[in-house]
């Protein structure tokens, strides 16, 4: 099936029931198909072919769901743009992506107009809200005046739906392209998870740029339910929304959740009775801030692992798991569960054979979701899928029960002494210090060991504490050569828009002239 089919479905069969709502505006089902024929037709007035790129550059709006689906019905691939990112940052994925068009937020427009330039195939600009300006066209008077019916395009599910670019943790961030087949089976596969009735609302307020917001909307719309959009994470807001907006389901990464339960005061005292179930992932997440977090919402909880180049999601840890972890099995709010329907995990050592439960190794992932590649990047979409499995750089161990355990990026071990570190297994016991809010480790250079352990630290509010107190606290918990030699204490750490902590940010200055000696830096 192809994106669009399930927005005409339940256009035809449920028009005036709410597609979308964000504050006083709204969208029925059947305003939502209309509006997204009239853009897929301007698109194809535009003169893009299928399979052309366009960019989009926005943060959550009314029209950001619209843009994906009326794509869909022309044939053409979004490639979503973070708006976090700096104009060069744009420059070099829209120029990566060889996108014909760029739409963007009013906000943006001047950031885009210092990089025209250097935009080698843009031949068209349309701010998305307003009336555009010099040198860019009104979205509302391009769509406007196009037919409401669907347009007279070939699209089947082989077809790209959109190309959607890498967090870029380790390096330059590449353009996972999905196809529509592998979009719509991965709607199924979530839907196993939340269990979205089409009465529900959901609330989405991480990014549409990113997989597992765009994912969550497009399985919403599957049930035939309702999409509630905030602009952009405001914590009083979502904790409002929560209480007061009879939300059903929403998706956070864990820094998110963390943010409402510290900065909005009354949040236990609320009342969530609407609330079914909370999905998260992204990110690791500490296990008191888990625990909190189910003691105030008193919603299931789901936690999902994956990756941008899996649609989004590889495996799960379910409510039942949850529950278990709380009532007997408390080493598995650590793990990220099981893998996901349809889907398949193996722990591999550098030569790709499997190494046995228990053992740390690569996760690779089979199943219906994988990309079907990088962008005009053969070499390494040949090495990232060599086998038929698509290799996570993630490390982690499987237990018996067949539960994954993240570890750590590959590519963040640390060697050190011929031994080695997983960053995870060192943060882990960091977080359980009771004057330690947030905290990273990463290798650093050291003439006899090559690399030791330092500790990236962020205390909390009202604590204090000394490097040697953080050390020593790690004595008994830690072999030797898994102890942090070092400690810095910072203000916040630099983390990516879906809150994974930019640990080549963190090392650059400690490698200067060095040259780490793992690769992927």
């Amino acid at each position: 099936m192809r994106l669009h089919d399930f927005l005409e479905f339940h256009a035809r069969e449920r028009p005036d029931v709410d597609f979308a709502v964000m504050g006083d505006r709204r969208l029925t089902y059947a305003e939502a198909d209309s509006r997204a024929n009239q853009l897929a037709n301007a698109f194809i007035e535009a003169g893009l072919r299928k399979g052309d790129r366009f960019a989009y550059l926005s943060k959550n709006s009314l029209e950001y769901p619209i843009v994906y689906f009326a794509a869909s019905k022309a044939g053409v691939a979004p490639v979503p743009l973070n708006y976090r990112l700096a104009p060069p940052e744009w420059a070099y994925i829209v120029n990566d992506s060889q996108s014909k068009m760029l739409l963007s937020s009013g906000e943006y427009m001047e950031g885009i107009d210092g990089i025209r330039g250097e935009l080698e195939t843009v031949g068209r600009y349309v701010a998305v809200d307003g009336d555009g300006g010099s040198g860019w066209e009104g979205f509302r008077g391009w769509v406007d005046g196009q037919p409401d019916s669907r347009p007279d395009r070939e699209v089947d599910d082989h077809d790209d739906l959109y190309q959607m670019y890498t967090s870029g943790t380790t390096g330059r961030p590449k353009g996972a392209v999905l196809a529509h087949q592998a979009v719509t089976t991965h709607m199924a596969q979530v839907s196993q998870m939340l269990s979205i009735d089409s009465g529900d609302r959901n609330l989405i307020i991480a990014p549409l740029y990113h997989a597992a917001a765009a994912v969550t909307a497009f399985t919403v719309v599957c049930a035939g339910a309702t999409l509630v959009i905030q602009e952009e994470f405001v914590p009083p807001d979502v904790v409002q929304a929560l209480s007061e907006g009879n939300i059903a389901h929403t998706t956070m990464v864990p820094a998110m959740i963390q943010a409402c339960l510290v900065l909005v005061p009354d949040v236990a005292e609320r009342n969530y009775d609407t609330l079914k179930g909370i999905l998260y992932g992204a990110s690791p997440i500490a296990e008191q801030t888990l625990r909190r977090a189910m003691e105030v919402f008193k919603c299931d909880f789901i936690q999902a692992y994956g990756m941008t180049e899996l649609t989004a999601v590889a495996t799960v840890l379910s409510p039942s798991d949850h529950q278990r972890a709380l009532e007997s099995k408390p080493e598995l709010l650590l793990s990220a569960g099981r893998p996901a329907v349809g889907t398949a995990i193996r722990i591999v050592d550098e030569d790709d054979n499997d190494v046995p439960n228990g053992t740390i190794g690569e996760i690779i992932v089979k199943g219906p979701q994988v990309m079907r590649g990088y962008w005009n990047l053969p070499d390494e979409t040949d090495e990232a899928l060599r086998g038929g499995w698509m290799h996570t750089g993630d490390a982690g161990v499987v237990d018996d029960e067949g539960f994954v355990y993240i570890q750590d990026r590959v590519k963040d071990m640390i060697v050190s002494g011929g031994e080695n570190v997983y960053p995870r297994v060192v943060e882990d016991v960091l977080f359980t210090h009771p004057a330690v809010a947030d905290c990273a480790v990463i290798g650093v250079p050291d003439p006899q060991w090559g690399e030791t352990v330092k500790a990236v630290v962020v205390l909390r509010e009202w604590a204090t504490a000394t490097a040697e107190e953080i050390m020593d606290f790690c004595r008994g918990k830690l072999g030797g050569f898994e102890r942090p030699t070092s400690v810095d204490f910072v203000a916040d750490l630099p983390r990516n828009a879906t809150g994974k902590v930019l640990k080549r940010v963190l090392r650059e200055p400690y490698w200067e002239g060095h040259g780490r000696r793992v690769a992927g830096v």
